[in-house]
């Protein structure tokens, strides 16, 4: 199971988090976020990351040629899309050469039957719970929900991941491809305990 940290802004708490070897590393492009990372992180500081770690850019509801034109300038690997995005621009992005995450929103009355529009535009899914922000909000959705995803499409878990519920993980079917981690791992927004994360990147490596 992968580990992909989330709302990276710290340009030294990047640099220790990175040296852990997470997965995937995700920066906020989204005005709105706490955790907006443009003007603190650098092309030239993504540049300096391993070969080995994937960098993800989040955009929500935004132009499809301001988020090419970001990726490019940050070589990101992946773009992941956290707001009312059509198939239409999730393929658009895929098209520029990305790949794409596609994030939804779960509560309980979540279609996850809606997930079956994106199958060919999308690489990944991601879902995360539904609140009052575009992620970022500290609070899991109910796992047993997932038993209704029934598409091939490899997934993303969010949603207030922390060292204590991450031991549930192995309940959940069926299984995600990543988890992906935020507010449950930071001293504050956009700073990550670096003591925690390599805690969780312990515990995943030795479930694996």
């Amino acid at each position: 199971m992968k580990v992909k940290v989330c709302g990276m802004r710290d340009p030294e708490n990047l640099r220790q988090i990175a040296a852990l070897r997470p997965d995937y590393l995700g920066f906020i492009f989204y005005k709105g976020s706490k955790r907006y990372c443009d003007g603190t992180i650098t092309p030239e500081l993504l540049a300096e990351l391993p070969a080995t770690i994937k960098k993800v850019g989040v955009f929500v509801n935004e132009a499809t040629e301001t988020i090419v034109e970001i990726a490019r300038k940050f070589k990101l690997d992946l773009i992941q899309l956290h707001g009312h995005e059509s198939p239409k621009q999730c393929q658009e992005i895929k098209n520029a050469g990305f790949e794409v995450i596609k994030a939804f929103s779960v509560d309980d009355r979540f279609v996850f039957e809606n997930t079956l529009l994106y199958e060919r535009s999308c690489d990944y899914f991601l879902f995360d719970t539904k609140g009052d922000s575009h992620g970022g909000n500290g609070i899991p959705f109910d796992w047993e929900l997932i038993k209704n995803y029934l598409s091939p499409t490899p997934y993303f878990l969010s949603g207030g991941l922390n060292l204590e519920n991450i031991k549930n993980l192995e309940k959940v079917r069926p299984k995600p491809f990543a988890i992906d981690v935020n507010s449950g791992f930071e001293l504050e927004p956009g700073l990550k305990d670096v003591e925690e994360v390599k805690l969780l990147l312990e515990q995943t490596k030795n479930r694996n």
